[in-house]
């Protein structure tokens, strides 16, 4: 049973047990617990200096000498929330007007797009980071950005840990764009922030659907994106490197699908399945008279990476780069701010994908990223080597795709449940 020194909280601790009942952090049962843990660590010796992380980590390992698993977890807890209170309190600087604040937040946003667009960065990329600053620069409620300190960053990042709950990778994402914003945007360094509260890393399995379930889903979608979803299944690919397919990439004669610059700006070739030659004859005979209707009323070709448009600049009016799943309609070049024929837009395939396994009754959340896991997972099941897979995949690191060894069906350790044992 965890027990509780009842003594008079020091002054370090003063308000941190009403924080994390008022913003809901904490079940209110369990709060005296988490000031508990902090109050032992800051009369341990490893609370010099204060909130360390080397300090943190010697005194968990002490504690885990004495005290159980789950307790050091909770007392791990309660310092990664004590944290980020200690940097609320620090609170920031004197806030700029409305006005002023605004026109220095558009500028700094404008400059960080030039570079962004300089450096040849994906539209995707751009505004995920620009989205990010005006996070940031709401969060600060109207502090002009050359008032901005390192507590601030700190502190913005914290929050997104502790109170937005993002995941690790998505508080990574946020801090990538604020590198990027305070070196290129800002022209300064952004800071120490090691200091800063990380988010918890939960270790998530993907939900994966079995080769039945796959088949139900897909004959439950319209087409082109029934297709669409098939080459996404049947090659292993995420959802952004499918659409940006060009024609050429498609070959059939070799058995084989190039991605080009898919995530982290590699390249890789990928299994294509033969069973996707009728139906991709089918739909290239329509995507060609889209393409020939493009070049008779004369439109602008379509988008090409930065340095291949300037070095090839009629190559985007070619059939060889027309995209594999073009959109029936134009639309506007979000930076060119010309009227050119697109990719399918992905939020159209999600939504058809989300409404075919409602339809299917399968009691999974499974979303268009679930064909990818499920192409990983039945590979392992039919004998694939890990490494095999990770090629297809375009993983970079092994630990990456090792996951899937926890979800595939097949029981490798041979294990029978005592339920099905006889009696």
């Amino acid at each position: 049973m965890n027990t509780v020194d009842e003594s008079s909280p020091s002054p370090g601790t003063t308000g941190f047990g009403a924080f994390l009942v008022q913003r809901g952090l904490v079940p209110e049962p369990k709060v005296r617990f988490f000031v508990h843990w902090v109050e032992r660590y800051l009369t341990s010796a490893e609370a010099s200096p204060p909130l360390a992380p080397a300090g943190i980590a010697r005194f968990l390992e002490s504690l885990g000498r004495e005290k159980e698993p789950w307790q050091v977890q909770q007392a791990k807890e309660a310092l990664r929330l004590f944290s980020y209170f200690t940097e609320t309190l620090k609170g920031g600087g004197q806030a700029a007007s409305d006005d002023v604040s605004e026109q220095e937040w558009a500028a700094a946003m404008n400059e960080t797009r030039r570079v962004l667009r300089l450096k040849h960065m994906s539209y995707r990329t751009e505004r995920t980071y620009i989205n990010w600053v005006r996070s940031f620069a709401s969060f600060l409620k109207h502090k002009a950005p050359t008032q901005v300190q390192v507590e601030d960053t700190r502190q913005f990042l914290s929050h997104l840990a502790v109170e937005r709950k993002v995941s690790a990778s998505t508080q990574n994402q946020a801090f990538n764009a604020l590198l990027f914003f305070f070196r290129d945007g800002l022209a300064r360094e952004v800071g120490d922030l090691s200091q800063t509260v990380r988010a918890r890393i939960r270790r998530k399995l993907p939900v994966v659907l079995s080769r039945r379930e796959v088949g139900q889903v897909l004959d439950l979608m319209p087409e082109p994106y029934r297709l669409i979803a098939r080459f996404i299944y049947g090659c292993g690919l995420r959802l952004q490197e499918c659409l940006d397919l060009r024609v050429k990439d498609v070959d059939f004669e070799q058995g084989a699908l190039t991605v080009r610059s898919g995530k982290g700006d590699r390249d890789r070739q990928t299994v294509l399945p033969e069973s996707l030659h009728s139906d991709w004859l089918e739909h290239i005979g329509r995507t060609r008279k889209l393409f020939d209707r493009d070049r008779a009323e004369d439109r602008p070709g379509v988008y090409l990476p930065d340095a291949l448009e300037r070095k090839y600049p009629s190559a985007g009016k070619e059939w060889a780069w027309f995209w594999a799943f073009p959109a029936s309609s134009h639309s506007i070049d979000p930076r060119l701010r010309i009227i050119r024929r697109h990719h399918q837009h992905p939020g159209s395939l999600q939504r058809y994908f989300r409404e075919a396994v409602r339809k299917s009754g399968i009691a999974k959340s499974a979303t268009i990223h679930c064909l990818r896991h499920s192409f990983a997972t039945h590979l392992l099941e039919h004998g694939y080597d890990i490494r095999t897979i990770q090629e297809l995949l375009g993983h970079k690191n092994l630990e990456t795709t090792m996951i899937y060894t926890h979800v595939a069906v097949k029981n490798r350790l041979g294990v029978r449940s005592p339920l099905d044992s006889p009696i």
